[in-house]
């Protein structure tokens, strides 16, 4: 059985060296700034551009510090790259200090790093079960508890956004653990919007449905193992699923990322907004 993570982690911060090749798509987050754990790749990496292109001074934090760099770099001089391990509360606090020390302030603090494992419930082991705990649950724990005290302190409110998933609002086989996980950051967002906000400070999740990104071919490969089914086939059957007809992509949900983090989503906290195209949920 195998863990698949999109960057779970974690020293400090450099300049991106180039301006990249971003164009501007609006200016909603001009001169805020963000931390997008698991921000070197896939969604997470999709987050980190869209908010640096709508304004904001973004850090890209994740465990691989070097593909974080190049993230970075390809941002521009708005972003900086930060080594950090979501399950370890000394990194995730250094986190928070290095970006203040850069930019002056945290405005929005994006736990989007996560982690999963393929495994029938007779199979999976109790340490397969504590780290997708540490990392789904404990990382969104400790991303928002260094966030809130930082936005509390500076008294001009802020926003937290928290990665769960469709996997959260229903079962499914061979995901028994990411399940639980999911479902328990929802739970978590309502309590922390409900306690945030006489500091104005709201707090909301993403829900992504099937989002194509490379760990797609793994999952795939996992689930037609177990399943006997070819790794091609798996994808078909799930893009057949989504009424919208495609999977979607990590600038789908950068885009409904970016609008939970601006003005425009003043009245919105304690909610979680799924990107599935049309699969309805319990």
């Amino acid at each position: 059985m195998k863990d698949i993570g999109n960057g779970i982690g974690a020293s400090c911060f450099q300049w991106g060296r180039s301006q990249g090749s971003m164009t501007q798509r609006g200016r909603r987050l001009d001169e805020r700034v963000a931390i997008v754990t698991g921000g070197a790749s896939g969604i997470g990496r999709g987050i980190a551009e869209r908010l640096a292109a709508d304004g904001a001074r973004v850090c890209v934090a994740d465990l691989q510090h070097d593909a974080a760099a190049t993230v970075a770099a390809d941002i521009g001089d708005r972003a900086i790259a930060c080594a950090v391990d979501v399950t370890d509360e000394a990194s995730v606090d250094r986190l928070v200090a290095a970006t203040v020390e850069r930019f002056g302030g945290l405005d929005i603090m994006v736990n989007n790093a996560g982690t999963i494992a393929i495994s029938p419930l007779v199979d999976t082991s109790l340490e397969t079960w504590q780290r997708l705990f540490r990392v789904n649950v404990d990382g969104v724990f400790l991303g928002a508890r260094a966030a809130a005290r930082q936005m509390i302190a500076q008294g001009r409110g802020g926003v937290i956004i928290n990665a769960s998933s469709g996997a959260g609002r229903r079962g499914g086989r061979f995901v028994s653990h990411y399940c639980a996980t999911k479902a328990a950051v929802m739970l978590m967002t309502q309590s922390l919007a409900l306690e945030l906000a006489p500091h104005r400070i709201r707090a909301n999740c993403y829900a992504p449905g099937h989002i194509e990104t490379p760990m797609w071919d793994t999952i795939a490969a996992r689930i037609g193992a177990l399943s006997g089914k070819e790794p091609s086939a798996v994808l078909a059957e799930v893009e057949a699923s989504v009424p919208w007809g495609r999977f979607g992509t990590s600038g789908d949900v950068a885009a409904t990322v970016s609008f939970l983090a601006s003005d425009d989503a003043e009245y919105i906290t304690g909610q979680t907004i799924g990107m599935n195209g049309g699969e309805l949920l319990a």
